[in-house]
């Protein structure tokens, strides 16, 4: 008997099921098969952004789909996946279903290829949905186009301080005073588009501006746009508190970075000195460096500006002191770094894990002043970074254990040098320590505590008393930090909880030397936000708002960005309670930083990927990728003078990159990450070498879009194994953003090694041109700028 076939069965299509009106020419009778109406992906980021321009029109020519293609492409950062933020429940594209002809055509069949092709717009007959690109989101922005440049947070009013001409750092610079980044949206786009023209690994000292904002700002003075009224001194009523001594070298011994091993006696072995291979690859020499010993790089590598000097230990704090504009010259401009090391190069802390005081531990006060300076003080003519000197000036002994994360307070908190009391303050330090603890220590001016007949070349050693004020939670301890100001500041817990201090005033009550250590406070906030230790933790400092929309610049920063071992990064509104996650990972979050100049937090993603975010409401939660380290990231910097950011990984590179990059499609500029040195080590023989004057590379996004579209194998990338010493890493790098304009150049960058390493980088513009001619035209300072209409091109602006 012959098997017959079972009858086929009629069903809705999946228009129908949507409950979406047929189209008039199809059968009224649903049948199976294709759906009879056309889908078409809806792409975000053609649209206009604008609710008055035109609709793009779905069928598009032969014509134009080849322009499309060609642009595709020709286009590196089509297919790049900058804005791969958000959770994959939320990778879902826009449709927009649309009545089409019913077709005349048999349907092909559905093949692998065609599942896993991109999208493409047809121009008639029906379509089935395909995979949407991973640009596309359902999160719109109604008002700014993703592709467009950072926002800033707020606008603000007045002017601003520009270079005149290249500075040097120990010598008094000219400033102009000229038109801010929001004095109005021409002048905001023109500065932004410079910045991408710079393809250096430093910032371009023509454009370097102060973007800083904190609500100590001093206003409605004629002079109030300086920084000296932008930066204020504050906690002049704070002296160093009493009981501090002066060590010995054997005193000091057991708060100083030691060996693991002791002497036959007992006695704290000096920690052994670090051999490292600097100089050109082929013509390297060996230096033996032991702590607190320093050497200049150009007199091996003369392209090289800069310096390095051992700590003696692996170091995790590193923070530039704030030095108020009246006040260098008296100091003849000398720079001031806080240096944190641990107390053994195998010392391993445990999270969450508190030690009994007293531990011993020590900070290190490092300055970085010119070698010029004649016997009565003052300075020689020339003032050059490369004829500048560094060493240790001071160790602070303290006991509270080594510190986990070191920040000044970012306001200037010194004694003025015409002050008749002894010994001055230098400023105001914080940091989290193994005891658990926040705690605030008032800094001793070096030269106010320095014997007459100590020896120059050696540090001297001052034990501390207790600090000025220690926060401890008894449930959990304190593990990073941020301030927000001078007088508000956050911290990350080892239980995922943030605690916001008010701590402003409690300091301003202190009004003697023998003030007793403030210990009673209590959070104005306690919010939990992750479900681990929080390993990273950056304000968003921008000023609140009123209820007319204008901005509180005497008010407190309210938004928060964190990451921890969890790997969630979540920015949270205090005023709420709660945080809101901004992005998930799979990796520990080890490095925030707030970027002004990119309006919003810089962190890291998947496959150690660093980003930028935009806090920005219209583009909240939108990033984009910046660069991908070959490593783990420990640690990354962005400065309030310039959108260059600094970036130390685990596999011994520091890095430098410009934050503002070109967003005009296959643009002249390249997108360059420049790698200033790169440590390595022998564990056969215990030598490291610094290597340097790497050429700049193109970041290569998407690797695998590449290789779709040109049907081609990827050409291979591969620099190294995946696996590195731990003793490479670069932990901690810092821009300094607290001594000017003439300063911003300085990057200071530590190592697990315990060699740290201070270099000058200048940026430079593509082809040795400036856009729009000048910088008087890139601000507009001309009044005949005013009347000018850009050109949407970042070509015709630089005419290049």
């Amino acid at each position: 008997m012959k098997r017959s076939l079972r009858p086929r069965i009629s069903r809705p299509s999946y228009a129908a099921m949507a409950g979406m009106d047929e189209d008039e020419d199809v059968s009224s009778t649903p049948v199976a098969g294709p759906s009879t109406k056309r889908i078409s992906v809806y792409d975000e980021e053609d649209d206009s952004g604008s609710d008055f321009a035109p609709e793009k029109h779905a069928v598009l020519s032969q014509g134009e789909q080849e322009d499309n293609e060609d642009e595709a492409m020709n286009d590196p950062e089509a297919d790049e996946g900058d804005d791969d933020d958000f959770e994959l429940s939320n990778k879902r594209p826009q449709i927009r279903v649309e009545p089409t002809v019913k077709p005349k055509v048999k349907q092909k069949s559905l093949t692998k290829a065609s599942r896993t092709e991109a999208p493409k717009l047809v121009n008639s007959g029906p379509s089935i949905p395909r995979g949407a690109k991973r640009q596309m989101y359902v999160l719109p922005a109604p008002s700014v186009h993703h592709r467009h440049r950072a926002v800033p947070l707020y606008s603000r009013m007045g002017r601003v301080e520009r270079l005149a001409s290249r500075p040097s750092l120990f010598k008094p610079y000219d400033v102009i005073m000229s038109n801010n980044f929001t004095q109005n949206p021409k002048v905001t786009d023109r500065i932004n588009r410079a910045w991408g023209y710079n393809v250096g690994c430093g910032p371009l000292w023509e454009l370097v501006e102060d973007r800083g904002w904190y609500k100590e700002a001093i206003e409605s003075i004629p002079d109030m746009d300086r920084e000296e009224y932008r930066r204020p001194v504050v906690y002049q009523n704070i002296g160093v508190k009493s009981g501090w001594e002066i060590l010995s070298q054997e005193h000091a011994a057991s708060y100083l970075p030691t060996d693991i091993t002791m002497t036959e006696d007992g006695n704290l072995k000096p920690p052994p000195p670090v051999s490292c291979l600097f100089g050109p690859i082929e013509e390297q020499v060996q230096l033996n460096f032991k702590m607190f010993q320093t050497h200049k790089i150009s007199d091996l590598m003369p392209e090289s500006l800069g310096y390095v000097f051992n700590a003696g230990a692996p170091v995790w704090g590193l923070d530039w002191c704030p030095v108020h504009p009246s006040n260098r010259p008296a100091r003849s401009f000398k720079q001031y770094l806080a240096v944190a090391p641990f107390p053994t190069r195998s010392y391993s802390p445990e999270i969450g894990v508190r030690v009994q005081r007293p531990s011993n531990a020590c900070i290190q006060i490092w300055t970085l002043s010119s070698a010029e300076l004649q016997e009565n003080g003052t300075e020689s003519p020339s003032g050059k970074f490369d004829q500048a000197q560094i060493k240790c000036e001071m160790v602070l002994c303290i006991e509270g254990g080594p510190a986990h994360e070191l920040k000044w307070c970012p306001l200037p908190a010194h004694d003025i040098r015409s002050d008749s009391k002894r010994p001055r303050k230098l400023g105001l330090i914080a940091g989290t320590f193994e005891d658990g603890s926040l705690s605030i220590y008032a800094v001793p001016d070096p030269a106010d505590i320095i014997p007459e007949n100590h020896h120059s070349l050696e540090p001297v050693c001052v034990k501390l008393p207790e600090p000025l004020l220690r926060i401890e939670l008894e449930e959990t301890s304190c593990w990073t930090f941020d301030w927000a100001n001078s007088e508000l500041i956050a911290i990350g817990t080892t239980n995922g909880i943030i605690a916001v201090y008010d701590i402003g005033p409690s300091l301003k009550s202190i009004n003697s030397a023998d003030n007793p250590m403030i210990t009673d406070l209590i959070p104005t906030h306690y919010i939990t936000v992750h479900q681990s230790a929080i390993r990273a933790l950056a304000w968003i400092r921008a000023p609140p708002c009123w209820g007319s929309g204008l901005p509180r610049t005497d008010g407190d920063p309210t938004v928060l960005a964190s990451g921890g071992y969890d790997g969630m990064e979540c920015m949270t509104d205090i005023r709420e309670g709660h945080g809101s996650v901004m992005n998930r990972t799979r990796d520990v979050i080890n490095a925030m930083a707030f970027s002004p100049f990119g309006g919003g937090p810089v962190t890291i993603d998947h496959e150690n990927i660093v980003k930028a975010y935009s806090a920005s409401p219209s583009m909240l939660g939108r990033g984009h990728t910046l660069l991908e380290p070959q490593g783990p990231v420990w640690s990354v910097s962005a400065s309030d003078y310039h959108p260059q950011l600094a970036v130390g990984s685990a596999d011994g590179s520091c890095m430098t990159t410009n934050s503002l990059r070109s967003t005009r499609r296959g643009g002249s500029v390249p997108f360059f990450v420049h790698k200033i040195y790169q440590m390595d080590y022998s564990r056969n023989s215990g030598l490291f070498r610094m290597l340097e004057q790497f050429l700049p590379q193109e970041t290569q996004d998407r690797p695998a879009a590449v290789r779709v579209k040109t049907n081609e194998a990827p050409k291979s990338n591969v620099v190294g194994t995946g696996a590195w010493p731990s003793q490479v890493g670069v932990h901690r790098v810092t821009w300094n953003s607290t001594n000017g304009l003439a300063a911003a150049s300085l990057l200071a960058s530590a190592t697990a090694s315990g060699l740290c390493r201070v270099d000058e980088l200048w940026g430079r513009w593509i082809k040795g041109k400036i856009p729009y001619t000048s910088v008087e035209h890139i601000r507009m300072e001309l009044a005949e700028d005013m009347n000018v209409m850009d050109v949407d091109s970042d070509d015709s602006a630089a005419s290049l």
